[in-house]
């Protein structure tokens, strides 16, 4: 399964779990108004946080709530971006974004969730060399979308990559570049499965043995429920 294919497939997963996904978009909403002001047109963090919610189906209202509270009533909350990396059974890389404003709680529960399920937290750096920092932008394979015009679109707004998967394209950009490809993008009418700047693995890490492959999806599934984790990159490739 291509990454379109399993987005598409995670964000099904996540219809279940939608009330803990709106608490993590606002907190992440809240930090960016919290440091870069509430005007989205000055502030590229905010305008992706805020996307990326919408993405979600969040409503304003929670949207318009979280901004409010990062830039004026919630100030005195302190959350700070931690990240971790280890590995997962079968050594599979595993980084663990995090905003919190509780690191010791924070910390020991990352830790028991790599322990409880085979792998190990590790130091920072031991992973990260693995991965690549890329804007990435989704577009779901339609009739409408031509792949001529979709790469001469990407690539003239400064993206350095376009890949074709069978459930649709995957368009790459330097980190700098993200806003305005996905600008661009966005006024040409292209719709976005997702578009975010990721951490996107060199190479990946399949697993075979089963007992490793229900750890591994018990240690993604247990990361991605807790509220201060915001996101959990890895490079283990998901068969069909």
């Amino acid at each position: 399964m291509g990454r379109i294919g399993n987005i598409i497939n995670k964000k099904g997963k996540q219809d279940a779990k939608r009330a803990k996904i709106f608490t993590k978009h606002a907190r992440a909403i809240a930090v960016a108004a919290k440091e870069g002001g509430a005007n989205v047109d000055y502030n590229a963090a905010l305008k992706t946080a805020i996307e990326k919610a919408k993405a979600d189906n969040m409503p304003n209202d929670n949207i318009d709530r979280a901004v409010a509270k990062g830039a004026g009533a919630g100030a005195n909350e302190n959350f700070e971006t931690i990240v971790y990396e280890g590995y997962g059974p079968g050594g599979v890389a595993v980084i663990v974004e995090t905003l919190t404003d509780n690191k010791n709680r924070t910390a020991g529960n990352v830790r028991y969730y790599f322990d409880k399920n085979g792998g190990n937290l590790g130091t920072s750096g031991c992973v990260s060399f693995m991965f690549d920092k890329k804007g990435q932008i989704l577009i779901a394979a339609d009739e409408n979308v031509s792949e001529d015009e979709l790469m001469e679109t990407a690539l003239e707004a400064g993206a350095e990559d376009l890949i074709v998967e069978e459930d649709g394209y995957e368009v790459l950009t330097a980190p700098e570049d993200f806003s305005a490809v996905r600008d661009e993008l966005q006024a040409k009418g292209y719709e976005f499965i997702s578009a975010d700047v990721k951490l996107i693995p060199q190479t990946t890490t399949e697993l075979t043995d089963e007992t490793m492959l229900k750890n591994m999806n018990r240690l993604v599934d247990m990361l991605e429920d807790d509220d201060d984790v915001q996101n959990v990159y890895h490079n283990w490739e998901i068969a069909e």
